[in-house]
């Protein structure tokens, strides 16, 4: 079965390392929480929003080994009036057996606003 996990984070300025930085701490976590082996991971979708520029997101998943081959796709967010700036957002599908309540669905930073239902499952 197929399964998706959110994840989200925030970044202060639109860099480079800041960009690369978040998302990788955010993928790190998602790892983590969720017991996910790269070959279970069947493919990420990543978006920025607008104000957010300064680099692919995905470089990120490339410099954790065994992703190489994971097909990510990076787009723009919608952008919504009065919608969290700065925020990069992450839908990872997984091949696994979890039942989806027990997806660990990660949210960072200014991001914990964005679904804090989720926060304390």
């Amino acid at each position: 079965m197929v399964r998706g996990i959110r994840g989200a984070t925030t970044v202060d300025r639109n860099e480079e390392k800041q960009i690369t930085e978040a998302s990788m701490n955010l993928l790190k976590e998602m790892i983590k929480l969720n017991n996910i082996q790269s070959e279970q991971v069947a493919s990420l979708f990543i978006s920025v929003t607008s104000d957010l520029s300064a680099s692919f997101p995905a470089k990120a998943l490339r410099q954790l080994e065994g992703y190489q081959f994971v097909p990510v796709m990076c787009m723009k967010e919608i952008d919504v009036k009065d919608s969290m700036p700065m925020c990069i957002r992450m839908m990872m599908h997984i091949n696994t057996t979890m039942d989806q309540v027990d997806i660990h669905h990660v949210y960072l930073k200014e991001a914990v606003g964005l679904r804090p239902d989720l926060i304390d499952k």
